[in-house]
């Protein structure tokens, strides 16, 4: 059985009111010895980890546990920070906004909430909160990394993203390459003497386009749909009286399950040497990055973790439109990705822009949700 609720009680709001003050798009320092104080000053032993990751834990040994759960956000934003303020609109909708507000200082919020109120007997919560999810996930890679780190062997995993109190089963996942091709130096009075690299960029362009129609190709998934493959930046020539030797096109892969990186630059690779010309050298390289990329990633929608959370919470269940260190957890536990906050509203961007705002309402609900799950997880 979980046991009974503690008395003392967590204001989420005032903490989510003082994190988003904490700037954490540069240093996530402050925030994170922030997060620290506010768990050791309630008794309990939190650690910070050699991946800056900041662990705590609640119930049982795992070995002993009979259920494990692990509560999973980030604290780092992006760039600029926006300040902190507290408003009402005109119909009564009490928010706070700011950097961070909804992605994902709101989901730690209702997330620290249940953690601190559900008293584990037989069963454990973990909590795991990552530094770098919204760069590199250093942090998370070194979690699923490490053979003796406490995220490993859990029993379901439920990551703090703005999902407007939904249940997230699934998520595309991102690569990022660059295609080099490399021609012959000439004179622009000449070309027939040289080989135009950026001319070879209209076959690969055409071969971005049907990358999704060759034989091979995954088919669309029921919950995310197609594959996406699509050009971003691309570079070439020094000299306009130049016939150019090299070209790059930097191109973003959004994939589906089950389509790895390994099978991505496989495939895209065969299919850019079939379409561009002999005298042309291709080669697709991923970006260089020291963590790996977040891969697609999916979780059975009739997972009990999803039946209770989406009860609990009274939302829908459906896919994650961007990509989330959930990609790393996936692969062990029955992950789904859930909070209060949205991406975007009917006026636009929300997470990542100027006006990031979270409910204060839908805090509070998330934290009852998420509250409720644990009691019966670990039930």
């Amino acid at each position: 059985m979980t046991g009974e609720r503690r008395d003392d009680t967590f204001d989420s709001i005032a903490f989510l009111e003082e994190a988003v003050q904490y700037p954490s798009h540069e240093d996530v320092g402050p925030m994170r010895e922030f997060l620290h104080e506010t768990l050791t000053d309630r008794g309990l032993e939190a650690q910070i980890d050699d991946g800056g990751n900041v662990l705590a834990a609640r119930g049982p040994p795992e070995a002993d546990a009979e259920t494990h759960v692990v509560l999973n956000t980030h604290i780092d934003t992006v760039s600029p920070h926006v300040p902190f303020e507290r408003t009402t609109d005109d119909s009564g909708t009490d928010a706070v906004r700011g950097r961070g507000s909804c992605d994902a200082k709101g989901p730690l919020a209702a997330i620290l909430s249940a953690f601190f109120t559900v008293e584990p007997v037989d069963g454990r919560v973990t909590l795991a909160i990552t530094p770098d999810e919204e760069v590199l996930s250093t942090g998370a890679y070194e979690l699923v990394s490490d053979e003796d780190a406490p995220t490993r062997n859990a029993d379901a995993v439920i990551v703090g993203e703005p999902t407007g109190l939904d249940v997230c089963t699934a998520a595309k996942g991102r690569f990022q390459g660059t295609i080099h091709l490399s021609g012959a130096n000439a004179h622009a009075a000449e070309p027939e003497t040289g080989t135009n690299a950026v001319a070879a960029l209209e076959p690969v362009l055409e071969s971005i386009r049907t990358f999704e129609e060759r034989e091979d190709s995954p088919p669309a998934h029921p919950q995310l749909g197609a594959a996406t493959l699509t050009p971003t930046v691309v570079e070439g020539g020094e000299a306009t009286n130049q016939v150019p030797a090299d070209c790059a096109l930097t191109v973003d892969r959004r994939s589906v399950p089950p389509e790895t990186a390994d099978e991505f630059h496989e495939s895209l690779t065969a299919h850019l040497r079939a379409a561009v010309p002999d005298d042309v050298d291709v080669e697709f390289h991923f970006t260089d990055r020291p963590t790996p990329f977040l891969e697609a990633w999916e979780t059975d929608p009739d997972a009990r973790v999803v039946d209770v959370l989406a009860d609990a919470a009274g939302g829908d269940v459906r896919p994650f439109t961007a990509a989330t260190e959930a990609s790393y957890f996936a692969a062990d536990a029955p992950t789904v990705v859930f909070g209060p906050g949205v991406l975007a509203d009917e006026e636009g961007a929300v997470a990542h822009a100027p006006r990031e705002y979270v409910r204060v309402a839908d805090v509070r609900a998330a934290a009852r949700a998420l509250e409720t799950t644990l009691s019966e997880l670990l039930a």
